[in-house]
């Protein structure tokens, strides 16, 4: 399915197999450079190592793989054979962890970069949507049922809080996913020793990574395992963020609705009336194949000793599809949130057939600071609603035929409690605040 329907060409870029070969090979030369450097390897074979990689074929070293069944081997013969003399010194002292963890730390750099860019793309859609509806007043719903009102403003900068909290924990994670290692078979670094840990700095910071404290001989698996529980932490809030307008967009609430093309795009086969939220229904199929990564992810960071080749086969699959599903899921995100309209129309409507009853609880504190015991004022605000749910009678009525009420309130103030535009507080501050904290 990823061959063909989800991936933007820059991140597919980054996992293809061509490009994978060309960060094994960096790596490796890389490596033979900065040994050259040390005196490790004799002079002028770090720079004919270098010179021999653009003349590597993906094919040829397929197919020195299929011979000897050993994929990091055949990339090391591959560049040998094109090093001329200096192939004797290609991956002197390596292991293929030392290069596999390299290059998936090259690739991991570059994806993420990507990633935080999605992120960051998100958080200013969903701003953009706080700013510009701050004061827009709507019903708020507890449970599915009718509550307080809210603002979907406030909805929005709930949102583009949390995907902040998103970014900061991406911000965080980086480091260690950015990181490589050359320590050999073992992580003891004997191979090279006692200049090890100087040529494992110098070839990191020449790729523009970071070097290890310990490792076996693969980098710890805890670390991919934070990073697709990060992605599906975030594609979650993705989902949950979606969710609120697919349900927003249900025919019989229809105050907000993703992008459609009337003048195009079809909702259904054979149901013509239908405008689907399909975007948004996606990303929730999506969230739950990024969130069933997570497991082997954990699992191989479970090793035998020093190493076994049990998580090789699964990251194979496991961080191409995570990361093309997660860039996926931020293009979409960023797209619906930039153009989601809502139906400003239809949310005065609806709070107009709430009759007032998600004032209950302003009528209650009023009632309360006129007097009345707050548990009294309680019990007798919800008989009133639970007669006003029959639809026999408007909430405002029965609030003003009732004489305990009636002593306490005048007619005005009813109004001004059941006013929903009088009862969101600090929502139009709490955007500010957030809007603020991102800027």
């Amino acid at each position: 399915m990823l061959d063909y329907r989800y991936g933007r060409d820059e991140m597919r870029a980054i996992f293809g197999a061509e490009a994978y070969l060309r960060a094994l090979l960096e790596v490796e030369a890389t490596l033979a450079k900065e040994q050259e450097a040390l005196g490790l390897i004799p002079k002028g074979h770090g720079t004919a190592i270098c010179k021999a990689i653009p003349k590597v074929s993906r094919d040829r070293v397929e197919a020195i793989e299929a011979e000897i069944r050993h994929d990091i081997m055949a990339v090391a013969k591959a560049l040998a054979e094109q090093a001329g003399d200096a192939g004797r010194s290609v991956h002197f002292g390596a292991t293929s962890y030392d290069i596999v963890d390299t290059a998936r730390a090259l690739q991991h750099r570059d994806a993420l970069a990507l990633v935080a860019d999605g992120v960051d793309a998100l958080i200013a859609a969903l701003a953009g949507q706080a700013r510009e509806h701050r004061d827009l007043v709507m019903l708020g719903r507890t449970h599915g049922q009718w509550a307080t009102p809210v603002t979907f403003g406030l909805k929005m900068a709930v949102f583009a809080a949390e995907a902040a909290r998103q970014r900061e924990r991406l911000t965080e994670l980086r480091p260690r996913l950015e990181t490589g290692k050359l320590l050999g078979a073992t992580g003891s670094g004997a191979a090279l020793h006692p200049h090890t840990l100087e040529l494992q700095d110098r070839v990191m910071a020449r790729l523009s990574l970071n070097a290890p404290l310990a490792t076996t001989q693969i980098l710890g698996r805890d670390r991919l395992a934070e990073l697709v529980q990060w992605g599906g932490n975030l594609a979650t809030s993705i989902e949950k963020f979606t969710l609120e307008i697919r349900n927003l967009q249900r025919s019989d609430i229809g105050e907000a609705a993703e992008a459609f093309d009337a003048a195009k795009q079809v909702g259904s086969s054979t149901m013509a009336q239908k405008q689907n939220p399909i975007a948004c229904e996606n990303l929730g199929g999506l969230a739950r194949m990024v969130r069933s990564f997570t497991a082997p992810a954990l699992e191989n960071n479970l090793q035998w000793h020093e190493r076994d080749l049990a998580n090789s086969s699964s990251e194979r699959m496991l961080l191409p599809h995570f990361y093309i599903l997660i860039d996926e899921m931020l293009c979409k995100a960023v797209e619906i949130f930039h153009n989601v309209q809502p139906n400003q129309e239809r949310i005065a409507a609806n709070l107009g057939t709430a009759g007032g009853l998600p004032m209950a609880e302003a009528v209650l504190l009023a009632l309360t600071r006129a007097g009345m015991d707050r548990q009294a004022a309680h019990e007798l605000v919800r008989q009133v609603s639970m007669q006003a749910a029959t639809g026999k009678a408007s909430f405002r009525d029965l609030l003003l035929a009732e004489g305990k009420i009636a002593k306490l309130m005048t007619a005005a103030e009813i109004d001004e409690a059941l006013d929903p535009a009088n009862y969101v507080g600090h929502a139009g501050e709490i955007v500010d605040r957030v809007l603020a904290s991102l800027a």
